[in-house]
């Protein structure tokens, strides 16, 4: 195993979110990360309703309230702590959640190295 860095704590607005496209090697979907305060998560950026993007442009995503995370494309609501889907058309469906952990500002994962 071996660990890498998404992204700085910093780099996500608190009550926002930030698409992760250089690491979309990890998933052909893309990730995108949400903040609140000094929580972060990381979630597979695909909608379980129809299985699209939840960004509405490449890497710009809608949230509400600086505690949801909104889908683009039926406004299916996510709440950030869990990925649980609270409103829309999947409602009591979740996102697909990514393993991280915060480590000296920085959000980190552990990846199987190949070989």
């Amino acid at each position: 195993m071996s660990t890498i860095i998404l992204c700085q704590l910093d780099d996500i607005a608190d009550g926002g979110a930030l698409g992760l496209p250089q690491h979309r090697q990890l998933h052909p979907a893309g990730l995108v990360a949400v903040r609140q305060g000094e929580q972060a998560w990381v979630y597979i950026n695909r909608c379980p309703h129809f299985s699209v993007p939840l960004d509405f442009r490449p890497q710009e995503f809608c949230t509400y309230r600086g505690k949801v995370l909104m889908c683009a494309h039926h406004s299916a609501m996510f709440r950030f702590e869990d990925g649980h889907c609270v409103d829309g058309p999947c409602k009591g469906a979740t996102l697909e959640a990514v393993p991280v952990r915060l480590e000296e500002n920085s959000l980190v994962m552990e990846v199987r190295e190949e070989g």
